[in-house]
């Protein structure tokens, strides 16, 4: 079984040693690094070449959010986790914009770690249930979308593209939305590419907008 090779970004001993604790039972996860501010993170992404990198927002040097910036102008493969005591939605839209994949708080369990760093291993967005109700409510108590107009331009969806987009927005997995609506992993990333290309978004944080200025958001 080949091994995803981990990175951790944090200036706390006590929170890496504990991920090193939790991730030590999950043997297809290998610790390759640990960095303790964000010029070594950028360094030791470079030499350490890791499938994940778990990066906190305060760190010494240059930030977490500034780290990630600096990572996707470079590297686009590279799956990045953010987890942090961070809550404030600024920080969440900040860290998601800059290019996270996910984006998980520090008080979550070790099941919901798991979770994250299965889900984005496999290329999926994953955010807490807390995190992405904020992600939510962000949109929801803006008064004034600037571009709502251009948001709701007549695209055509076809009715599966609807049920997914509607099970995107309950974060789900693409593996889950298959199973939920009986169809192969295969035809999901293929019908999720359809959908982002065809609403001119490119992420999931875009995606989520546009179904909710348009009434797409539940089942």
């Amino acid at each position: 079984m080949q091994k995803i090779k981990i990175l951790l970004a944090d200036d706390h001993f006590i929170i890496t040693d504990g991920i090193i604790a939790m991730l030590s039972q999950h043997k297809e996860y290998v610790i390759v690094g640990e960095a303790r501010d964000g010029e070594e993170t950028l360094t030791k992404v470079k030499e350490l070449a890791p499938d994940i990198l778990i990066v906190d927002i305060s760190m010494p040097k240059i930030n977490g959010i500034d780290v990630v910036k600096k990572i996707r102008e470079k590297d686009s493969t590279i799956k990045i986790l953010a987890l942090t005591q961070h809550d404030k939605s600024e920080y969440i839209m900040q860290m998601l914009k800059a290019g996270a994949d996910g984006y998980l708080l520090k008080n979550s369990n070790k099941d919901e770690l798991i979770t994250a760093l299965k889900a984005i291993s496999e290329g999926n967005k994953y955010f807490g249930k807390k995190i992405s109700d904020i992600i939510l409510n962000n949109y929801v108590s803006q008064s004034d979308f600037k571009d709502e107009k251009s948001d709701k331009t007549e695209i055509l969806l076809t009715k599966r593209e609807i049920e997914i987009i509607k099970l995107i927005v309950k974060d789900k997995s693409n593996q889950e939305i298959a199973d939920n609506l009986n169809i192969s992993l295969r035809t999901v990333e293929t019908h999720r590419r359809n959908i982002m290309q065809k609403l001119n978004v490119k992420t999931v944080v875009a995606l989520v907008r546009y179904a909710l200025n348009n009434n797409i958001t539940s089942l």
